[in-house]
């Protein structure tokens, strides 16, 4: 499990419109700390991201996990769209509950119209309003694709493609790639689930949900 422990990344340095933690509710922000905790005493290989984002984390993990040959696959549980870029073949999937699908880079060149390691430059050409930055005017979603497939990278179109606004695509190319060199783990092995530890009975007995404590259990006994 990733985490952003700090909204703000180095990404904030690059483009000053990049995403911060304005405007998240109290409430909400004051359940990520003990989530975190929480997760840790469950036995959950957890990530709280500082310099980096928790989608650099899951790329970063993603990529370990799929270079290790006893991995046989590797799923990752988000919706997000960067993510996206992270899809190799049928090796490493992503995992989209809400829409109910798992894609593997098939699918991805169908929803976007480009392979997945293309994903950077098609959000830098259209934008991502939930990270904050717009994209270059002009440039939907198809054009995008169309230009992508046409020359390959942004770094590959002929000047006239973008002209003025070729610094800017670079710029937002940078925000949407994710780092992968985060150092989260050097075995696979430290990613099993061996149950919850002895902390956990204590932290659910705290925030008054002992049920959480049973189903851990009940769920390594079935292991």
């Amino acid at each position: 499990m990733a985490t952003d422990q700090v909204i703000e990344s180095f990404r904030n340095r690059l483009w000053p419109g990049y995403k911060t933690g304005a405007g998240i509710e109290p409430a909400l922000l004051a359940q990520f700390h003990p989530l975190e905790e929480g997760l840790a005493a469950m036995g959950v290989a957890v990530w709280p991201m500082v310099e980096l984002e928790a989608d650099d984390a899951l790329a970063s993990a993603a990529r370990l996990a799929c270079e290790d040959p006893r991995v046989e696959k590797v799923l990752v549980w988000t919706p997000d769209k960067d993510l996206a870029q992270c899809v190799r073949g049928d090796r490493v999937l992503q995992v989209d509950r809400k829409a109910k699908a798992i894609r593997g880079a098939a699918d991805i060149r169908r929803k976007f119209g480009v392979e997945p390691d293309l994903i950077p430059d098609f959000l830098a050409l259209v934008g991502d309003a939930a990270d904050g930055y717009p994209g270059i005017k002009g440039i939907g979603p198809v054009g995008a694709a169309r230009l992508l497939n046409q020359h390959g990278p942004i770094e590959s179109f002929p000047p006239n493609v973008l002209g003025d606004q070729l610094e800017d695509a670079k710029l937002f190319k940078r925000l949407a790639t994710l780092r992968t060199d985060a150092r989260l783990f050097t075995d696979v092995d430290a990613l099993r689930w061996r149950g919850p530890t002895d902390a956990f009975e204590a932290w659910t007995g705290r925030i008054g949900t002992p049920q959480l404590l049973q189903r851990c259990l009940q769920a390594r006994a079935s292991k």
